[in-house]
């Protein structure tokens, strides 16, 4: 039996799609084994690498019931919606004290942008839990943040969305990323737990805004930019008189955003 099919709306074979057939199933559970198998072929034959063991949600919104899950590695293959958390590590003691932001160096061997810059904290979406306690067990499990710690500084500040397609591996993620601001105490220092991150370094703002330049010679994680740069606005260290800023503020939630 097959999982999937194409179908065709009109005409044209640029408004085809990629659905699923009635073989895989008329529940979540049923679309999720029936999805499952497939996935797992594709990565045994080596088109999906970096396998998680996380089942992300596939839906029609963030809030609507899953049709079925899918592991979190395969998710850019179908180019279905994927959600997750990014945490600001905050440092400042009071609101005339400039802010310091926690950085993180992701381990060597890490399955995407291994060495590179990263935030703090950051984490997709899994099935089965809120937002805030995905962003409690993510502190605790990367940087060894007690939920105490977590729960007394966050702040929810809103949410970026984008788009973009590899053409070298033809994959199309479409990413919702919910932002939140962690107050972290001067005399707190994370550190690395499950190994997902060989380090932390606490960085000025002006360290921040250089990291930002497209030359810049040690490079963040691609999606951590438009996070930082969504601080960045929200909190005046980027003027509104500055050229372009109505542009990335647009940019900023330039994905489907749903």
């Amino acid at each position: 039996s097959s999982v999937f099919e194409m179908k065709e709306e009109g005409d044209s074979q640029e408004q085809s799609y990629l659905t699923l057939t009635s073989d895989a199933g008329t529940s979540s559970d049923e679309r999720t084994e029936a999805v499952g198998t497939v996935m797992n072929q594709l990565r045994d034959e080596g088109f999906i690498r970096g396998w998680r063991d996380e089942l992300y949600p596939v839906s029609e919104t963030f809030n609507s019931p899953a049709l079925f899950l899918m592991e979190r590695a395969a998710v850019s293959v179908l180019g279905v919606m994927e959600y997750g958390v990014h945490i600001n590590g905050i440092v400042q003691e009071s609101r005339k004290e400039e802010p310091k932001m926690w950085i993180a160096r992701r381990s060597a061997t890490k399955s995407k942008f291994p060495g590179m810059l990263d935030h703090i904290v950051a984490g997709g979406q899994p099935a089965g839990i809120s937002l805030i306690d995905n962003v409690v067990k993510e502190c605790e499990e990367e940087a060894g943040i007690e939920e105490s710690i977590v729960r007394a500084g966050v702040q929810p500040v809103g949410a970026i969305s984008y788009e973009n397609w590899d053409p070298k591996t033809d994959k199309l993620t479409r990413c919702v990323l919910f932002n939140y601001d962690l107050y972290l105490p001067p005399d707190f220092e994370p550190k690395p737990v499950d190994g997902e991150v060989q380090g932390f370094m606490l960085w000025s703002m002006d360290q921040i805004k250089e990291s930002m330049a497209s030359d810049y010679a040690d490079p963040i994680k691609p999606n951590c930019y438009v996070v930082i740069i969504d601080y960045l606005l929200r909190t005046g260290q980027i003027s509104p008189d500055s050229s372009g800023y109505l542009d990335i503020l647009r940019e900023l939630r330039s994905g489907d955003c749903q």
